[in-house]
């Protein structure tokens, strides 16, 4: 976990001071030209450390962010973790209602593709999750705004208005990943059930309800919930794409505009932020294998 995160603050700071610009320029754009002296730049350059070698940089902010403190935002002047934790609700939210309708609908259509394998159900599911899959996210999420918010008017086209503004954003986020979790869904389900113990369960004369259930299911969803914990975790990074297309203050739009800033310190504790989350995201499902697989053994 500790290398992984080293190594992602590494490429994001390289990548930073790589890309052009000059961010105390930016951040004096809107200032008269008359006042914008180079003295003056040079004295914010030094107040904000930026004339520091690249080296004493990087253990500042590391320094800094084992402490917690990811300094204060160039452009908005409020530290970064305050920023952070105030956009993080929004990006929550709209994980857990993308992943809610990832779940619902992937698990459902593998599930019911794989018990009816062959069938016109089977070939149907599957070319919904490839459709699925295909679809571009900023395309889907405008096609949602036209059909059920301009036609319909059923839920608001942007923003973050109670519940009614997180539904489209969720069935854009989730419906991408409800392909994915669907065809693998489908596929573990297909290879337990054509295992020996399910045989022999058969042929005891056991229910097909409690054999889908009990046996075949519990040991199909190894694999996805290793899935489910991927697309969890990239959700909770930040749905880029999915904040812009719907306006919504969550912690995508934010990195994405501490990157056009060129605002140091934001962007580097947005994206360390996304990492840290999504390791702990990942290192949860590795927990939950021994809950669903006692023969699991990680000691």
């Amino acid at each position: 976990m500790v290398p992984v995160l080293f190594l992602v603050s590494l490429i994001v700071f390289s990548i930073m001071h790589v890309i052009p610009g000059d961010p105390v320029q930016l951040m004096l754009a809107g200032a008269e030209s008359g006042s914008v002296t180079p003295e003056r730049q040079q004295e914010l350059r030094v107040a904000m450390g930026l004339d520091d070698p690249l080296y004493i940089q990087y253990l500042r902010f590391m320094r800094g962010a084992v402490t917690g403190d990811l300094g204060t935002s160039v452009r908005l002047r409020t530290p970064v973790l305050e920023l952070i934790l105030d956009r993080f609700s929004s990006t929550l939210a709209l994980s857990f209602g993308g992943i809610f309708f990832a779940v619902t609908i992937g698990m459902t259509t593998g599930i019911l593709a794989a018990i009816k394998r062959g069938s016109l159900l089977d070939t149907f599911s599957m070319a919904l999750a490839y459709i699925g899959v295909s679809l571009p996210v900023f395309w889907l999420g405008l096609l949602l705004i036209l059909v059920f918010s301009f036609w319909l008017d059923w839920f608001p086209p942007a923003g973050q208005q109670g519940i009614q503004s997180l539904v489209l954003p969720s069935v854009t986020l989730g419906l991408v990943s409800a392909g994915v979790i669907s065809r693998l869904t489908r596929s573990s389900l297909v290879e337990v059930l054509s295992e020996d113990y399910i045989r022999t369960a058969r042929s005891k004369g056991l229910p097909e309800r409690l054999i889908y259930i009990r046996h075949a299911l519990r040991n199909a969803l190894l694999p996805v919930i290793t899935i489910l914990g991927l697309q969890f975790g990239a959700m909770l990074s930040g749905a880029v794409v999915t904040e812009t297309v719907f306006s919504r203050p969550g912690l995508g739009r934010l990195v994405v505009s501490a990157i056009l800033w060129k605002d140091y310190p934001l962007a580097q504790g947005i994206i360390l932020f996304m990492a840290t989350s999504y390791v702990i995201v990942n290192l949860l499902v590795d927990i939950c294998y021994t809950l669903i697989n006692p023969r699991i053994d990680y000691s």
